[in-house]
């Protein structure tokens, strides 16, 4: 088994409040780059722990071709995602289930990828020794959301651990927001904190913010800015413009134009909710406007 990217990560039950509107759905790293990944032509696997009962509510990955291979456990992951203003960037996450920490016994037999791309959403999700393994068998991108996050108080925060280094040593590539990037670096500057975390193992730092994305690679800053009409898609941001950049880049393009496609693609998936489901021909019009 080929693929060109191996999603490892949970899937998600999320439950969305923004202001006065309440809605539940799919979610999960794994979830929103699958659809990036697939809208690019990649072969794409998803490996993911959830409860026998929940493989209805990602059936829409089968539909668009991607893989699935799910370890079936009690307890299916899940996070409460509040907005208290529907326009800000700010949110509150509080967990709703967790489906456990991945076993190197959870990746199918024999499966290969040009990229291994983990996307933990929880604590625990992805224990050191699981990442020291699928670091042995390709290229890894590593999403630190999970890493960094711990419960404090109901509430899942973000905060430095002091084997973080150990992790990011095994990473190719490596997304943190804003937040995440300063629990790893100690600093507030985006321009200030990627060098930093590039220093730690990573030949390549997406770092997404509310207003854009900041891309290091080969000593090189790109920027580029999201331009949404409105954040009704804002939960699955960084996992989407992540995924843009690295599927770009997998089909050859520097990191500057993989950085310039990532952004567009990300404005017009935080005009709407749930995963981006436009076209690759929307991207194009944009990047083209002036």
């Amino acid at each position: 088994m080929v693929f060109d990217v191996v999603c490892i990560g949970h899937l998600a039950k999320d439950r969305i409040v923004r202001g006065s509107e309440e809605y539940e759905a799919p979610g999960g790293a794994c979830y929103y780059g699958s659809f990036v990944l697939r809208a690019l032509g990649l072969r794409v696997a998803v490996v993911t722990r959830l409860a026998r009962e929940d493989l209805p509510l990602f059936e829409e990955l089968d539909s668009i071709g991607v893989s699935l291979f799910p370890v079936q456990v009690p307890e299916t992951s899940g996070i409460e995602n509040i907005h208290p203003d529907p326009d800000s960037d700010r949110r509150i996450c509080r967990p709703r289930g967790f489906a456990g920490g991945f076993r190197a016994e959870d990746l199918p037999p024999g499966i290969e990828a040009r990229l291994f791309y983990l996307g933990p959403i929880m604590p625990g999700e992805v224990p050191l020794d699981f990442l020291r393994h699928v670091a042995s068998l390709g290229p890894v991108a590593l999403d630190v959301q999970g890493i960094l996050r711990r419960l404090r108080d109901g509430e899942l925060v973000i905060a430095p651990r002091e084997d973080q280094g150990e992790y990011l040593k095994l990473a190719t590539y490596l997304k943190a927001d804003d937040v995440e990037a300063k629990a790893l670096s100690g600093v507030s500057s985006l321009e200030d904190a990627a060098p930093l975390i590039a220093a730690q193992g990573p030949r390549e730092v997406v770092l997404t913010h509310r207003e854009g994305v900041l891309v290091l690679a080969d000593g090189e800053f790109h920027r580029f800015p999201f331009k949404p009409r409105s954040l009704a898609g804002r939960t699955g941001r960084g996992d989407t413009c992540f995924s843009a950049y690295l599927g770009r880049r997998l089909l050859g393009d520097p990191p500057r134009e993989a950085a310039r496609f990532a952004a567009a693609l990300t404005t017009l998936k935080l005009e709407r909710p749930g995963p981006f489901r436009g076209s690759l021909e929307e991207v194009t019009r944009l990047l083209a406007s002036p």
